[in-house]
């Protein structure tokens, strides 16, 4: 059986979240962020310039569509092919991911100063969805995306659930270690089926159930 000591030997990739949290407002596909990724991982073990060939052995892609992909990230300004000299005088080539990483920034910062423009002028400060979305942005750590605010909206104006529920059920996942929506969302949807409308029925289904 494999130990956590042979995974160390063969190492971690150290990876931004910000980039799996916001890679969709990028217009990156799932497979091209894996792509980024493994050439992240690559010149973190100091191979700057892994081949199409190596990269595709790592996924189930060729190396022509490892190629294809590559020249889309360049032509979208998230990586680029750049050039050195080495100690020898020759010319090597190199990925650079500064761009990619400078645009995350760049989306970070505007999406946080858009997030407390709306907060400071157009949020009702006891408006309990937005209370909601400032909770879940606490505890997850993170800026909530665009789908999981309305999500959290569906929750009051469409399935009528009390704040407080919601709240209860927040509690629930992160004492669970488990930071996502789709959680949050059957716990309710198991409060719902068992007809618990009020915190204080909750309160008293999982004093019951523990």
């Amino acid at each position: 059986m494999g130990s956590y000591n042979n995974y160390r030997k063969i190492g971690f990739a150290v990876i931004s979240n910000v980039l799996l949290s916001y890679y969709s407002q990028l217009s990156l596909t799932e497979t091209e962020v894996v792509l980024l990724i493994q050439i992240e991982a690559s010149i973190q073990k100091g191979n700057t310039f892994p081949s199409d060939k190596l990269l595709a052995s790592k996924m189930s892609l060729s190396p022509i569509e490892v190629s294809e992909l590559i020249q889309g990230l360049l032509d979208k300004g998230l990586l680029s092919l750049e050039q050195d000299n080495n100690d020898d005088g020759k010319i090597s080539n190199y990925y650079n991911l500064d761009p990619l990483y400078e645009k995350l920034d760049k989306f970070v910062k505007d999406t946080q100063v858009n997030s407390s423009s709306k907060q400071n002028i157009n949020t009702n400060p006891t408006d309990p969805i937005q209370t909601l979305i400032r909770q879940f942005e606490i505890e997850f750590g993170r800026l909530l995306s665009p789908i999981e605010r309305q999500e959290v909206a569906a929750w009051i104006n469409v399935d009528h659930y009390d704040p407080d529920l919601v709240k209860m059920a927040l509690r629930e996942a992160i004492l669970a270690q488990v930071y996502n929506f789709k959680y949050v969302d059957r716990i309710l949807l198991n409060w719902q089926r068992h007809s618990l409308k009020s915190p204080d029925q909750v309160k008293n289904y999982l004093q019951r159930n523990e």
